[in-house]
Order: C-alpha cells, then structure tokens, then sequence
C-alpha cells in the first residue's frame, strides 16, 4: 500500500525548492506538466492496489478445497457416530455356554423337599428362583413350585403360573432337578425346617445344611434372593443357574405374546429404538433417600415412608452425600441432557420402562425437552390388552423386561436388579448393546454445567463420550469384591453372578 501522506509531503517540498528560484516560464510550464503526470502515476497505482483487494475472494480456491473436505470429514463422521450410537460392541466370538460337563450328575429328590417364599419384585424373584433351583440341586432336593412375594411395595397377588411357564420350567430343568407343583399332600402337615439361608453362600454351606435332612424331610427357605455366591463355585453350578434363569425361566405365553407384539410395534414407528429403565419411582428414591430436585414436601413425603419400612434399616440418609458418591437413580432430566450428550438425536425413539414416575408428567416433560418421542406401554398396546395386567406389577414388568431384551439399546439410569437382569441376559445373548451410566462422574459433570464450566455443549459432550466409552457392554470378566474390605462384607460388594455371567456361561465354545 502507498503512504498517502508521505507522497503528499514529497510533493510540497520539491514545489518549495523549485519555486524558490526564479524560473523562466517555460521551464514553469513543464514542472507543472511534470506534477501533473506524476500525480496520475501515483493515482494509478493505488487504484491498481484497490482493485486487487476487492477482486482477491474471502476464501481462497486452495481453502475451499479445505471447505469440501472438511464436510467430507464432517459427513464420514457422521456416520461413525451412527454406529457408535446403534451398533452392538464386539462379542469376539464369544458365545452362550451352559451345556453341562461330562461329571455332572442330575438330583434325585431322594424323598427330601424344599418349599421356599421367594421376596421381591419381579427380577430379584427370578434370580432368587435361579439360586433355589442351584441350591435344590446341591441338597438332592425335590423342588417345590416357589411362592411369589405377594406382600412387596406392589402388592401384586400374581401366582407362579401367571407370570412363568410353569411346564416349560419343570419339563426344561428335569435333567437337573426334580420339580412338583405342590408338596404331596401327606406331607402339608408335617414340620418344617424353617431355614433363612445366609446370603452368598458357598457350595460347602449347603452340604453342611444337609444335616437337616436328619431330623426333617421339608426345609422352608423363608427368602429366596442373593442365597448363593457370586464366586468360587463349580462351573456346573454356575452353568446350572444360567439354565434356569435363561432357559426354563420363561414368561407365560400371554405374557410373551403380547411382549412380542409391543416390540414388532415400537420396530414398526422407527426401526429401532432406546428402552430406558427409568427408575424414578416413590419406593426407589425413599429407599435410597435421594431428593435432589424434589420439593420440601416431596423429601418428607418419602422420609416417612422410609421410616414407615420396618425392613430398610437405614433411616437417616444424607441424600448429597448419596448423589455425589452415585448412589442416586438418574432424574429424568439428568438422562435427557446424558442421553443427548451421548450423542442421540432429539427424534429417537424411547421406550421408557417403569413403574410410575414419582412427580409425574411435570418431571416427564424435563426429559420430553430433550426426547419427545417417548413411549409407554400403554401408548403401544390396546385398553382391552393390558386390562389381564391391570393391578400386576410383575407382570407388567414382565412386559418392560422383554422390550428391554429386545431393543437395539439399553440404558439403566439406575443399578437395581431389572438392570442388572436386563444387562447380564443381553451379555448372554451376544453382548447387545447396554450403556449403563457412570453417575458419579456425571453427578461433576452436571453440577459443572449448572455451574456455567461447560460453555460449549462439544466439551460436554465430549467429556461424557470419553468417560462412557468402555461402558457399552462389551464382553469383561465379572469383576470382584471391592478393595480393602475383608470377611463377609466382601461378597456384597462383588458384581452380580446374573449381571454378568461371563466366563462360566459365556465362552469361545459353540455348545449352547
């Protein structure tokens, strides 16, 4: 560029110089011929230097090159992350293996029954029902036909036949364990050994207990859940109890067809979808006495139930506490802002599996912000389907439980024990897809972006992917008890034998 001011200057002091003299007037008349065509030069070069400048383009051919391929990039990326989103991770050719090993050897019964009370909803039941058919086998039991909780927060009166298929259950498992539907009746009268198994017992404990046997031919086990270890058993043990869970634990047939049918439905409006075991129910957050974002009254509401509870121990909670350590079910406006950081698209479809949501519709709405295209069960089937259900729990769950298996993901916002059965049994199936959310990590992260620290949604985002990137699951040994706690104490801390039954039931071997 010229200095406009520095050629101005120029000129001014050669018309001094020149005019300080006493020129004649021919030599005055070709200075200012000489002004006059040095000033055109200058005029035009600085307008050559203007033109130039408007016709150089804002974004030079060399940078649209870039432009072009940055979108390539952009849409490759996409792409990725559409399998990233949807794909199952890689099982490595593992595959399900409960076939039994050639030392195995079926019970008899031998004239010894157990008759057992099983507690809780409805995946504590089928686990606890899983450990009893492992437990009968040990003792050379007879197996009676559980009892289902009918005395639990739902007050469901579901009997055994409403919910599973009992012949299915009896035919599946006779090579291991003898079954009967109802203790013969010469044996109503007679005393029982009424026996609270200890929890995560080992397969010693059993034989010990079969000193029972002399002084009683039926043992009443009062609770059914958690009876057996997670660890350290015989593989044909461990195989037994993934037989019962997986192959002779089936839904009665009106539960299965209509099952069926809710996720032909739900692949019929997308092609594929998200459940979400969204557990932000009254009995969950007042067990774990989480309160954060409820109202003054809604905490109050749940203390008391908690201390109405005779059998949860613990009544004083420190519910921040509990949120910071990630004791707390996810709020639904928590999974909306996890789910969206994940990467999913606000148009996904969600099937949310629950119980009722404790604030309802309202609390609905803070993860409707972010997903619309949420479905229930009863948006899916017909009044005149789900009236069978009505005032059953279980077998409501029953329903929430085979969508779940079905669906191309699977997100717990909470560990219970329908995640947990869910998560091991899409294991067992080929390692489908389940993303189960760190929610002590994300409890930093959220209260960070309360906090105004994550400015740019892409860092959030970004922070979220990373910390759930090996949580997708993809096949891993079960893990062990926690550090640094010793005795007993020990096996509650270790990861669920039906969260993840790798590797007794999970192998490179092609027997199913």
């Amino acid at each position: 560029m010229v200095n406009y001011r520095g050629s101005s200057l120029m000129r001014t002091s050669l018309t001094s110089k020149f005019l300080s003299r006493k020129q004649s007037p021919t030599a005055i008349a070709l200075y200012i011929i000489f002004l006059f065509a040095f000033s055109i030069v200058i005029f035009l070069f600085n307008a050559g230097n203007i033109v130039e400048d408007k016709q150089n383009p804002i974004i030079s051919h060399e940078s649209h090159s870039q432009s072009q391929s940055q979108s390539q990039s952009q849409s490759q990326l996409l792409q990725v992350a559409d399998e990233e989103l949807w794909g199952a991770p890689s099982s490595h050719g593992l595959r399900p293996c409960v076939k039994p090993t050639s030392r195995y050897k079926a019970a008899q019964g031998s004239g010894h029954y157990l008759t057992v009370k099983s507690n809780g909803g409805l995946n504590q039941m089928r686990t606890g029902i899983s450990d009893m058919v492992a437990v009968a086998h040990i003792m050379n039991a007879t197996l009676v036909i559980p009892q289902l909780d009918k005395r639990s927060f739902w007050q469901d009166s579901s009997t055994f036949s409403d919910i599973f298929d009992e012949l299915h259950f009896i035919k599946t498992l006779q090579g291991d364990v003898r079954i009967i539907r109802e203790l013969p009746k010469e044996l109503e009268l007679v005393p029982r050994a009424r026996k609270h198994f200890t929890s995560w017992s080992s397969m010693g404990y059993y034989k010990e207990m079969m000193q029972l046997w002399e002084d009683h031919q039926v043992i009443h086990v009062v609770k059914s859940d958690s009876r057996l270890a997670n660890n350290d058993l015989p593989l044909d043990l461990q195989r037994l109890r993934c037989r019962a869970l997986y192959h002779a634990l089936h839904f009665s047939p009106p539960i299965q067809s209509l099952g069926k049918k809710l996720v032909d439905r739900l692949r019929m409006r997308s092609g594929r979808y998200i459940a979400l075991h969204l557990r932000y129910e009254k009995d969950m957050l007042a067990f774990t006495g989480c309160t954060y974002g409820l109202t003054d009254a809604e905490a109050e509401e749940l203390r008391i139930m908690r201390d109405n509870t005779k059998h949860w121990k613990i009544k004083e909670i420190n519910s921040t506490e509990q949120r910071l350590g990630g004791f707390c079910p996810l709020t639904p406006k928590e999974v909306g802002i996890f789910l969206q950081a994940v990467g999913y698209p606000p148009s996904t479809l969600i099937y949310v599996a629950s119980g009722e949501i404790y604030g309802g519709d309202a609390r609905l709405l803070e993860l409707m912000s972010h997903f619309p295209n949420l479905v229930f069960k009863e948006q899916l089937a017909t009044e005149k389907e789900l009236k069978a259900f009505a005032k059953h729990a279980s077998q409501s769950a029953a329903l929430d439980y085979i969508i779940s298996i079905e669906s191309d993901v699977f997100v717990p916002s909470y560990s219970g024990n329908m995640a947990r059965a869910v998560e091991g049994h899409r294991r067992f199936l080929g390692h489908r897809k389940t993303i189960t959310p760190d929610r002590k990590g994300l409890v930093r992260l959220f209260d960070e972006l309360e906090g105004g620290q994550h400015r740019e949604a892409s860092s959030f985002s970004y922070l979220v992917r990373q910390i759930h990137k090996n949580r997708q699951g993809a096949p891993r040994k079960r893990k062990g008890p926690s550090p640094g706690i010793k005795g007993k104490a020990r096996y509650r801390t270790e990861e669920s034998f039906y969260e993840n039954p790798y590797p007794e039931c999970i192998c490179s071997s092609k027997a199913v």
